[in-house]
Parts: structure tokens; sequence; C-alpha cells
């Protein structure tokens, strides 16, 4: 086994320059900080130090290991500061991904409920549309799109929150705009906006719609995202569909009306890593999310929702 305190003093000779000036960022002597190098160097049974001149330099394989020291100091570091909030009583951290639509919609106020109930807690917040194939690299909890027969994996729990039906954007002046509900076969000679840049689940899943009512939808031009998709509707370039969940901001002059025959819908879902699941910070999480999914139903259905509460 290495002896990591002495790899902590040959990552500062290499960093520093010199023994000389490794011991005074360390706070030891020269004599103290050339013992830690050589015992180092006899416990890998390489040479990590060569001399050059009045000097040292850290030769090839001193570079490498160097290299491979900061990684590992990174990392030790990390579960040294998860150990000291254990400790404190404070609570660690939790990574949320997301993807684009619910992290404007849900996550600020989950965030902000989070933060001011667990003050010490450290959020890892990243966008990413689907969980990676690598169960180590998810996210404790990971919101996502997908269908009724999702399987989220070993170790992983796949909570339902929300089914979110999709909208048609229009102009207010626009000869569709005051119906209560339009079926999907009337938009087919229409010029499309595209909004989904990435052409992932949700656009698949509109085609699949498009297809059953005996078309396929001509798009126009190609927007990278709901809001600039919706700017363009404003502009008058044409119409575009989307989830209500991403119309949820609607300039003034433009209406959304749901969609019928067929009805196409997503369904969001929090995956939630099973050993997570047990955290105070990621129970409360999903509690917060139920209650932003809850409310989003709600609006939808035209009934006031109440705020998040305990």
């Amino acid at each position: 086994m290495l002896d990591l305190h002495r790899l902590r003093v040959f990552r500062s000779v290499v960093a520093s320059g010199s023994v000389q000036a490794a011991a005074t960022n360390l706070g030891y002597t020269p004599s103290a900080v050339s013992q830690h190098v050589t015992a180092l160097q006899r416990e890998t049974g390489l040479p990590l130090m060569e001399r050059v001149g009045r000097g040292l330099r850290p030769t090839p394989a001193g570079l490498a290991l160097a290299a491979e020291a900061d990684e590992l100091l990174t990392r030790l570091g990390a579960t040294e500061a998860l150990v000291a909030d254990l400790r404190s009583g404070r609570t660690g951290g939790l990574s949320i991904a997301y993807f684009a639509s619910v992290g404007a919609a849900w996550l600020p106020p989950v965030v902000s409920r989070l933060t001011e109930e667990f003050p010490g807690l450290r959020l890892d917040l990243q966008l990413r549309d689907t969980p990676p194939d690598n169960p180590d690299e998810r996210a404790d909890i990971h919101l996502t799109v997908a269908n009724r027969t999702f399987v989220p994996g070993s170790g992983f729990v796949a909570h339902h929150l929300l089914d979110d039906s999709y909208v048609v954007v229009l102009r207010r002046d626009h000869p569709l705009a005051a119906r209560a509900e339009i079926e999907m076969a009337e938009l087919a000679g229409e010029r499309w906006i595209d909004n989904d840049f990435a052409h992932g689940w949700c656009r698949e899943n509109l085609l699949d719609a498009c297809a059953a009512a005996g078309f396929s939808p001509p798009f126009h031009v190609e927007a990278h995202d709901y809001p600039t998709g919706i700017a363009f509707v404003a502009a008058g370039v044409g119409i575009t569909v989307m989830p209500r969940l991403g119309a949820k901001e609607i300039p003034e002059g433009l209406v959304i009306v749901p969609l019928i025959r067929p009805r196409p819908v997503r369904s969001i879902y929090a995956i939630v890593r099973e050993s997570s699941a047990r955290n105070r910070p990621a129970a409360r999480a999903l509690e917060l999310l139920r209650a932003g999914a809850t409310q989003t139903s709600m609006a939808a259905s035209g009934v006031p929702s109440p705020q998040a509460t305990a």
C-alpha cells in the first residue's frame, strides 16, 4: 500500500518545482520532504526524481505517478468532505439530473426548498436528457421521459410523476386558435416548426402521433429548443407542437390548444437510486417533485393549485 501522506508530499514537490519550494509550501524542512520522497521511491521501486545540475526534476515515471495522484487525492478529498459533513450532522450531497423543460418548471422551487431545509447539502445539478447506460454514472435522482413500459434497471426505482400532453402553439389570429381541442389531422397542411434539435424521444413520440393521424409533419424550419420554436410562431413562421410543460411561458398574442385523435402524451419519471432513497434530502426532493407535478397537472386542467408544502 502506498502512503497517502508521502504521495501528497511528492505531488507538492512536482507542482512546486523543487524540494525547497515544497517544504516552504507545506511548512516542512527540506530534509523532511526529501525523506518522504526517498521513502516513496522505496515503496514503489521506481526512480521518481533525477538530478539536473544542482536541482531535481521528476522522471517520466514520477510525472505519471503525480498525474495519477492528482485524481486519487481529488477523490479522497471528496470522500473526506463527505465524512466531515456526516460527522457534523450535515447531509452530504445529492445529484439531480434533468431535461430542459422540467428543469425550468420544477427545479427552482425544489432547489430553493432543499437549500433552506438542508443548509449543508451539496447539490449537483446535471442537464442530461437520458440516464447513462452505466449505472455508476447515474445521478441519485434522474428526471427523464419514457413510456409506461419503462424499466429503470437493477438498483433503481422509477416513480411516475406526470403524463404531459402535447399542445399546438398558434398565433391568436390563426383560424384554429379559438378551438377547445384540435385533431392532429387538421394540422397536416400547416407549416410546422420543429423544436427538438436533438431529435430525441419527444420528437419520435410526436412523429408517431402524426403517422397515426395519416401524415408526416412538413417541417418548414428547425429550431433548437422550445422557446425558439415559440418565438418563430410569434413571428408568423408557422405552428409548433410540444409537450404542455414546454409551453409554460407563452408570449402575448399566442395561444396553446390541446391535441386529440390521437392525443400524444409523454410520461415523466423520477428514477431514484435505491441506496439514495433512504436519505432524507433525496426523499424530500422526490416529495417536492411530486408536488410540482401535481401543480402542473392542476394548472393544465384549470384547477387552482396549492404551493408545495411540507
